[in-house]
């Protein structure tokens, strides 16, 4: 791209007529731009010709990202987007273009990062206006219509712009130039570093303790958000130490979470955060990442402990998997919005969650109404919104209560609820989340013998396959209704997939699935690998940006670079591939850098660390699935909590799986290739692989 504070470069000829207003975004595939395809906004989605009309007209592009469930981009849509003055000035001035952050994560990450650097903070919706060459010369989030609170109002924002672009050019390419140009010069390369070893877990562990919430678990102040990737590193450490501090502070902050108003108590799944320290009042969105995320982490938390809290909560959570995102053709919905119908006409955000008093007296009656209010933490002032208040568990054990009367009162609330108008869902199929939520399926069925999970986890594996994946394993990001998106997958795509391939390689036994993840692991350590041990969110031959998205830092999810670097040490661990051991040990690197500066957000990455120090252990069982005996041997395997430990089962014949070769029947524990003594019995091989028995 042409850095735009060259001095030779040509003069913008003057803006030329804007076209009729025409919005393009109606054959988009992605459910945030089919909102907006009705605006009077003459929106472009992402494309090459987007920016060709802009330097047609000699215009600024005005770019605004945001996705469906996110509840402040509906504000700005609503008032500013659907209002007919306001789009005439975008569309007179600007040449406006709609991305949906889930669609187009490097597009996201690479103006998120110059918002940040410009303004210190970031967030969606953003707003960033760029030259027709895409360089970005001024910022913003949500804009409201009328001047508030500090904020100018968006047509204020507009008009400043267009002034600037019109009467002062050259300081705009100025700003556009030494912008491009900072972004440029950053670079990560973390592989000199060195593998993080016992000491920097130590710290990063350490670190984690002086932020912890001793009161109310989980890290930081509000908002608060769940930490599934710095939980898993917990759990782990403490199955590879013994460290009984790391394991309160996990089980503390699950029970907390699942007591608080951030879990939905009559339908399962978690809500995006929680506004407040004490989890109480949610921002109300739920998203595939953090429930297939926190599933899994309450199942290993079962399976280290035997809390019944977490087998509940696990179980719970994969239904709410199941009954409310799954899509018709097998995979997962991306998110439910926050805001609903209130019944009439607004959208309000919670109120499909919340209940008051006298509503629970409509449905209950009085005696179990009042029963529910103190069970859940109903109080006439409420806990939110207009006297409405959020479910949650706040006693504890404290109210007495018949178990079957709560349930009843339980399944009572939750059919009237089912009457209200429901939030609207993101129908949008994410390969990387689904990668998540197949791993998190997969391993709760396996744990909790519900053979259905595993079953909706194949269902979604298969259509990943089926329809996300191109005849060289190349993988698209997205699909909706059967149709695969337009976007290639980014790295997280790759390693999200890998990682739910291997779980489900693991539970069934069916060696494709292993074969798969190590298709697309060749596309990271072919396309994805930059120098030193680094990787980058995009491949080589992607579309080319501003700046090569790089981001190491687990957030919301795990990022593309710690996932790649826990499937690639998953995959060498069963096939002995030392180009995929080496790379997942040299994108290690970042974690011994940052671990205990930052342990908070490279959580995932420290449990894949875990990983590394412990091996992982390889664990054979060879056997076959109709012999009581060896599915006994396989589940006390996949009941281990060795830190990252791999798991093959089935029949050496079969040649799926390198672990099983030229064994004899029984179960195998090796590291690093190296193995223990054989053995047929469960308790021993529990022993070998730290099953806690449950």
């Amino acid at each position: 791209m042409p850095n735009s504070s060259s001095p030779d470069r040509p003069t913008a000829p003057d803006a030329q007529p804007t076209a009729p207003a025409r919005n393009r975004l109606g054959h988009e595939t992605s459910p945030y731009l089919l909102q907006h395809a009705d605006n009077p906004v003459d929106w472009w989605p992402w494309s090459p010709e987007a920016f060709e009309e802009a330097r047609r007209r000699g215009v600024p592009v005005l770019l605004s990202v945001g996705y469906s469930s996110c509840h402040w981009c509906h504000v700005m849509a609503h008032e500013s987007f659907e209002d007919e003055a306001t789009a005439a000035l975008m569309n007179e001035n600007f040449v406006p273009v709609k991305v949906d952050r889930e669609e187009r994560p490097d597009v996201d990450a690479v103006y998120m990062e110059a918002v940040q650097a410009a303004t210190g903070q970031g967030g969606w919706p953003m707003t960033v206006f760029l030259t027709p060459d895409a360089e970005p010369f001024y910022f913003g989030t949500y804009f409201p219509p009328e001047p508030k609170h500090g904020m100018p109002s968006f047509p204020q924002v507009l008009d400043g712009v267009r002034a600037a672009w019109t009467d002062r050019r050259s300081e705009v390419d100025e700003v556009a130039g030494k912008i491009v140009k900072d972004l440029g010069e950053r670079s990560l390369a973390f592989a000199s570093s060195g593998l993080p070893g016992e000491e920097d877990l130590a710290a990063a562990l350490l670190g984690l303790t002086r932020e912890y919430d001793a009161a109310r678990g989980g890290f930081g102040g509000a908002p608060k958000f769940p930490p599934s990737m710095v939980l898993e590193f917990l759990l782990r450490h403490a199955a590879r130490t013994g460290s009984e501090g790391a394991l309160q502070m996990a089980s503390d902050t699950c029970e907390a979470m699942a007591r608080g108003g951030i879990y939905d108590q009559l339908g399962g799944g978690f809500a995006r955060y929680s506004v407040d320290r004490e989890w109480v009042v949610p921002h109300f969105e739920k998203m595939l990442y953090d429930n297939a995320l926190l599933c899994r982490v309450y199942a290993h938390l079962w399976r280290a402990t035997g809390s019944d809290l977490a087998r509940r909560v696990a179980l719970e959570t994969a239904d709410f998997l199941v009954d409310e995102l799954r899509t018709n053709e097998g995979g997962f919905a991306s998110a439910l919005d926050a805001d609903s119908d209130d019944g009439t006409g607004r959208h309000v955000e919670g109120v499909y969650y919340v209940w008051t008093p006298e509503q629970l007296r409509e449905v209950l009656g009085e005696e179990d109404a009042g029963l529910a209010a103190a069970y859940f933490g109903v109080t006439p002032e409420g806990t939110f919104e207009e006297g409405a208040s959020v479910l949650q568990l706040p006693q504890g054990d404290g109210v007495v209560a018949d178990a079957e009367r709560v349930e009843s009162i339980r399944t009572r609330l939750l059919a009237a609820r089912a009457q209200r108008p429901a939030p609207g869902r993101d129908d949008k199929v994410v390969a990387s989340w689904n990668g998540l939520a197949i791993a998190a399926l997969a391993e709760t069925g396996a744990y909790f013998d519900r053979p259905d999970l595993v079953e909706r986890a194949t269902e979604a594996a298969d259509l990943l396959v089926r329809l996300h994946l191109d005849d060289h394993a190349r993988l698209s990001r997205t699909s909706k209704d059967g149709q695969v998106g337009a976007n290639a997958g980014v790295l997280e795509d790759y390693a999200n997939v890998s990682e739910g391939f291997l779980a489900l390689a693991a539970v069934t036994g069916e060696g494709a699935w292993l074969e798969f993840a190590g298709f697309l692991l060749d596309h990271v350590l072919m396309r994805f690998v930059g120098e030193e041990g680094s990787l980058y969110d995009t491949a080589h031959d992607a579309e080319k940006l501003i700046r090569r998205p790089q981001d190491p830092t687990d957030n919301a999810t795990p990022s593309g670079w710690t996932a790649a670097a826990g499937a690639l040490l998953s995959y060498a661990a069963h096939t002995g591939s030392q180009a995929h051991r080496q790379a997942a040990e040299g994108a290690l690197g970042v974690v011994k850098a940052l671990g205990s500066r930052a342990p908070r957000f490279i959580g995932w990455g420290l449990a894949v660390a875990e990983a590394a120090l412990d091996g992982p252990r390889e664990i054979a069982v060879v056997g076959s699935s109709a012999d009581p005996a060896a599915k006994a041997l396989h589940r006390t395997a996949l009941l281990g909590t060795a830190p990252g430990a791999v798991v093959a089962f089935g029949d050496p014949a079969a040649g799926e799986f390198p672990l099983l070769a030229d064994r004899p029947a029984g179960a195998y524990v090796c590291r690093h290739f190296v193995c223990a003594a054989p053995t047929s019995d469960p308790g021993v091989l529990a022993e070998q692989v730290g099953a806690a028995g449950v």
